[in-house]
């Protein structure tokens, strides 16, 4: 049996079954992490502490990993203002997110690229591909700007639909910049406490969220309008 874009249903229950395992491992990575909260990130402050002055760069490596569990990025760059303060912790935070913007994207296209491609058929598969190639870039840089999207699972699926990395990397630091200072401001806070600094953080969180609503509102009316 072949069904209309001419994938045998073999091949294609075979893709199916493929991203519904992908998905299905993300899903438990999100509830274990982001719910259950089994990773400790206090814990894991105190490991870096231990490091002594390599406690940036082993900061990077590490939240870059945990980012990619499903880690609440939230909580990565406010444990990074904690231990480095508003300035360093902001830098070590954009690494940290472009480490997780890469190994997500790269992990989501290893796990999903064929598969997504071979059910989307090659004519909207081409047709993505033009569109990536056109606003790849801003469309990373728009997810990180929408309020209560998790970052590291829309990397998984950019990863899936091809993305390219430096797309990722690039858009990722764009993007995540804004927040990346705010949820870092409010961790440096929490150490030694500044009202202009928190103030600040408020202040540049609430203008990225409602820019970014309105853009994808935006977005959306007009993907509707062409539909």
């Amino acid at each position: 049996m072949v069904d209309t874009d001419g994938t045998p249903e073999t091949s294609r229950r075979r893709h199916i079954t493929r991203l519904a395992l992908f998905v299905a491992v993300l899903s438990a990575l999100f509830y274990l992490t982001a719910i259950e909260r089994v990773i400790d990130v206090a814990d894991v402050r105190g490991l870096i502490e231990s490091t002594g002055p390599l406690a940036p760069l082993t900061y990077v490596a590490v939240s870059s990993v945990l980012g990619a569990l499903l880690v609440p990025g939230p909580l990565l760059a406010a444990g990074s203002g904690f231990l480095f303060g508003p300035l360093l912790g902001t830098f070590v935070t954009l690494g940290a997110t472009i480490g997780s913007a890469v190994i997500t994207a790269f992990a989501g296209r290893r796990a999903g690229r064929d598969s997504a491609r071979s059910l989307l058929g090659p004519d909207r598969a081409a047709r993505i591909d033009g569109l990536i190639r056109r606003g790849g870039l801003w469309a990373v840089v728009g997810q990180r700007w929408i309020p209560g999207v998790n970052d590291a699972l829309a990397s998984y699926t950019f990863g899936a639909f091809g993305v390219p990395l430096w797309q990722m990397a690039a858009g990722a630091f764009i993007g995540s910049a804004p927040k990346a200072f705010a949820y870092t401001a409010v961790g440096s806070s929490l150490g030694e406490f500044s009202a202009p600094l928190l103030v600040a953080a408020v202040v540049v969180w609430c203008v990225t969220a409602v820019v970014g609503a309105f853009a994808a509102r935006r977005g959306w009316q007009r993907w509707r309008s062409r539909g």
